[in-house]
């Protein structure tokens, strides 16, 4: 596959928690992490995919993900400009892990700065450093996903260090490209206030931002692991009531942090 073509296994039109304004979302496959939450379990895997469904005719299968040329998906950016326009909008790449695919996501973000399009990229952080530099370097604005502090923690329930991650964040935050954090609130995992403490102590010796998006979590993928056929690992929580909700919020407050909720 070369640096023109990736594939994307969702387009989301008329977005609006996924950066500022009116935004199309393009989620591109593949994914390092292995999040026991993970709300988009279709786009772990790199490459198209074949999921053989109850109603799947007999020998065939629902094809996940799509070849796209750099020019198809600009087009499809391109039908949303009005929007953008008018809310301070633009295109947000999210996935799976947008920078899993560098070298096309890169194609991409240099058509969009030609044609004066907002971009964003929401990111694990878990790619190579010299990945992740480039691609940041052509960013208008990074959502960051922080998502456990200790390393054995986020071994467990992702699957990889956080060491890399920390790492790129800190780079970053030297780079002086604008970004926040996004926090994804799980009850009995990253809700403690062992990891807010850490987290927010973290974060602001960088001294490169005060702001914390909460993304509280949710159960509408559940369907989405049964039709892949998947484990979810996650059947026994339940998503975080108001009140837990409010408590991580002003634990943040208490450390400084503007805090918004669902981004």
């Amino acid at each position: 596959m070369n640096i023109n073509t990736g594939i994307i296994f969702k387009i989301k039109k008329y977005a609006i928690h996924d950066g500022p304004g009116i935004r199309t979302t393009l989620f591109l496959k593949g994914c390092p992490l292995d999040c026991w939450w993970c709300h988009n379990p279709e786009g772990r895997m790199p490459g198209l995919q074949v999921v053989k469904t109850d109603a799947s005719p007999k020998g065939r299968g629902e094809i996940i993900g799509e070849k796209m040329s750099v020019d198809e998906v600009l087009a499809e950016i391109e039908k949303d400009i009005i929007f953008y326009d008018e809310s301070g909008g633009g295109v947000t790449f999210s996935g799976g892990e947008p920078l899993l695919q560098a070298a096309f996501l890169l194609a991409l973000l240099k058509v969009c700065r030609d044609r004066e399009i907002h971009t964003v990229v929401d990111t694990s952080g878990y790619v190579p450093a010299e990945t992740f530099v480039d691609v940041c370097s052509m960013i208008d604005l990074v959502l960051f996903d922080l998502k456990l502090m200790d390393d054995e923690m986020h071994r467990r329930y992702t699957g990889v260090s956080n060491r890399r991650i920390l790492n790129n964040l800190e780079a970053l935050s030297a780079s002086g490209t604008p970004h926040r954090i996004r926090f994804p609130l799980i009850p009995g995992v990253t809700d403690t206030d062992e990891n807010i403490g850490s987290m927010a102590e973290f974060v602001l010796a960088m001294g490169s931002l005060n702001r914390i998006d909460i993304l509280p979590m949710h159960r509408i993928a559940d369907e989405k692991y049964r039709r892949l056929g998947l484990q979810n690992r996650m059947t026994h929580k339940q998503p975080p009531t108001p009140k837990e909700i409010a408590y991580v919020k002003k634990q943040f407050e208490g450390y400084g942090f503007r805090v918004s909720l669902g981004g």
